[in-house]
C-alpha cells in the first residue's frame, strides 16, 4: 500500500519492535541455521523504503470514538482507518505462577532475550539446563525440537533434558495421525519426554503441576500454548468474538466499527475456526490491503476465503522436517529444503 497510497494518504506503521520476526523461521533460529537477519524484518528500513512513517512504540488503547489510538510513549495518533494486526500472545490465564515463573514465545522479542540468557547460561555451566515447554502443537513441537537441537550441540556431554505437555490426547491435534506418529517418533529418538492430558495447573520455581498429579521439574518453563488477545481490545469496546479477539466479516472489517480492519491471530472470523498460524496471515494480506484502499475510497472491497486445507512444515531441529497436509505426510532432509527456500523466498520479499 505505502508504494501507491490513495492521493492525500498518509500512512503510519505502529510497532514496538523495529525488527519484527518472521515465525516460520523462529525455530530454525533457535535451532542455529539462521542469523538474526535471516528472520528479521527491519520496520524502520522497510517503511523508510515503501515511504511510509514508522512510530516505534506499543499500542496501550483505542478510542474508536474519537479515532485515536493511545500509545505507550505518550503519543495519541488519530485515525481515519485503522488496521489492527498485532499478532496474539500465548494465555497464562487461570494458572497460579505462569506469569512469575514461565516464559511466552511471544512477543517474540522477549523470548529471544531468555533463550541468549539459558545459552550463556549452559555454556558457563558446562551442562544444558531442564527445560518444559508447555504446548503440544505444531510451535511448541518445534520449539522443543529446536532448543534440543541447539543445547546439544552447546553441551554435548550433558545432553539436554527437554519435556512437552499438553492438556490434549497427543500432540499436534488436528493433523493427521500418521504425521503425530512421525513426530512421536523424532521425539522419542531425541530422548524429549511427551506428557498428554496434561494439562498444568501451576508453576512454581523449578516444577509445573499438572491437573493429573505428575510434577515435572525444570530450570525453564517456555510457554507456546493457544493464542490470546491483550484485555485492552475487549476495553476499546470494540466488539470481540471468542477468545476476546476483533470480531470481523468476511472483508476483515470490525462488525461494530467500520473504519476499524483486522487481520491474523488477533481476528475471529463470524462462522469461520480459523487457526492462529502464520500461513492464513500471510494469506489475509491480499484482501486486507485492498479493502484498505476502499475504506480510503480508491478500490471496491474483496473478500477473505479461508483455505480449506493448508500444508505444514514442522522442522524437527536438525535440518529435517515433517510435510502435513490433509492427510498426506512426508519427511526428509529435502522437507527442509523445501521449506528453507519457502521461508528464505518470503523474507527477501521485505528486504530493502
Amino acid at each position: 500500500m505505502g508504494l501507491a497510497p490513495p492521493p492525500e494518504t498518509q500512512i503510519v506503521v505502529v510497532s514496538p519492535d523495529r525488527h519484527t520476526p518472521y515465525s516460520g523461521m523462529l525455530p530454525g533460529f533457535v535451532s542455529g541455521h539462521y542469523a538474526f537477519g535471516d528472520c528479521h524484518i527491519d520496520l524502520d528500513r522497510l517503511c523508510h523504503d515503501a515511504r511510509v512513517y514508522f512510530h516505534n512504540a506499543a499500542a496501550l488503547a483505542i478510542d474508536p470514538q474519537r479515532n485515536i489510538v493511545v500509545l505507550d510513549d505518550g503519543a495519541s495518533l488519530p485515525y481515519d482507518v485503522l488496521s489492527i494486526d498485532i499478532g496474539s500472545t500465548p494465555s497464562v490465564d487461570g494458572v497460579p505462577g505462569a506469569l512469575e515463573h514461565a516464559t511466552r514465545v511471544k512477543p517474540v522479542s522477549g523470548f529471544l532475550r531468555v533463550w541468549d540468557e539459558i545459552l550463556d547460561e549452559a555454556a558457563r555451566a558446562g551442562r544444558a539446563p531442564r527445560i518444559a515447554v508447555v504446548g503440544g502443537g505444531a510451535g511448541g513441537v518445534e520449539l522443543a525440537l529446536a532448543l534440543h537441537y541447539r543445547l546439544a550441540r552447546c553441551c554435548p556431554s550433558a545432553p539436554a533434558r527437554v519435556h512437552v505437555l499438553t492438556d490434549t490426547a497427543t500432540i499436534l491435534s488436528g493433523h493427521a495421525p500418521r504425521v503425530v506418529r512421525i513426530v512421536e517418533r523424532i521425539l522419542a529418538e531425541r530422548g524429549i519426554a511427551v506428557h498428554t492430558h496434561s494439562r498444568v495447573v501451576r508453576i512454581e520455581p523449578g516444577q509445573l503441576h499438572t491437573g493429573n498429579g505428575t510434577v515435572v521439574a525444570a530450570d525453564h518453563f517456555i510457554w507456546a500454548t493457544g493464542a490470546g488477545a491483550p484485555s485492552w481490545i475487549a476495553a476499546s469496546g470494540i466488539q470481540i468474538g471468542g477468545g476476546g479477539f476483533i470480531a470481523v466479516n468476511a472483508f476483515l472489517q470490525s462488525v461494530s466499527h467500520p473504519g476499524i480492519f483486522a487481520a491474523g491471530d488477533i481476528a475471529s472470523m463470524g462462522g469461520h475456526r480459523i487457526p492462529k498460524s502464520g500461513v492464513y496471515a500471510v494469506r489475509q494480506g491480499p484482501p486486507l490491503a485492498t479493502n484498505l484502499r476502499h475504506a480510503l475510497g480508491a478500490e471496491p472491497f474483496a473478500p477473505y476465503v479461508p483455505q480449506r486445507t493448508t500444508l505444514a512444515l514442522i522442522s524437527t531441529g536438525n535440518q529435517y522436517a515433517v510435510a502435513s497436509y490433509g492427510r498426506i505426510a512426508l519427511e526428509g532432509a529435502w522437507v527442509w529444503r523445501w521449506k528453507d527456500y519457502i521461508d528464505r523466498r518470503f523474507i527477501r520479499r521485505y528486504a530493502v
